[in-house]
């Protein structure tokens, strides 16, 4: 089995889906009209943001091998600029993507975690 049919189809039922269509809320930093980034709702530092493509892309692999030169090109351009405007570039970040169950990815949309080197402080 290919890390691709992993889950075998999108859902169009899954979290992220839901967020692009409007029928849940997100803290959007990011839209354009083939991306949204948002925070993460549980985050693991004090900048951890999601960034989706509007595409249905199951994951890493799958984006890659449907999506347009240009798109790709688009995707990751993106994500440099939003390390950039939360400054991650001079204190230092992670891009995270996880691809397939086995890969850690529990959402069959692809998405990109960027999470900055500074952990969430505690009360």
């Amino acid at each position: 089995m290919s890390i691709v049919n992993q889950f075998f189809s999108y859902d169009r039922n899954n979290v992220f889906a839901k967020i692009l269509r409007n029928e849940l809320s997100a803290n959007i930093v990011y839209k354009d009209n083939k991306i949204l980034a948002f925070h993460d709702i549980n985050p693991i530092a004090s900048t951890h943001i999601l960034v989706i493509p509007n595409g249905e892309y199951i994951d890493y692999c799958d984006f890659l091998s449907k999506a347009s030169s240009d798109d790709i090109c688009h995707y990751f351009s993106t994500i440099n600029s939003m390390v950039k405007q939360f400054k991650l570039d001079q204190s230092g970040f992670k891009l995270v993507t996880h691809s397939g169950k086995g890969g850690g990815q529990e959402i069959p949309h692809f998405h990109t975690h960027i999470i900055s080197n500074q952990k969430i402080e505690s009360n």
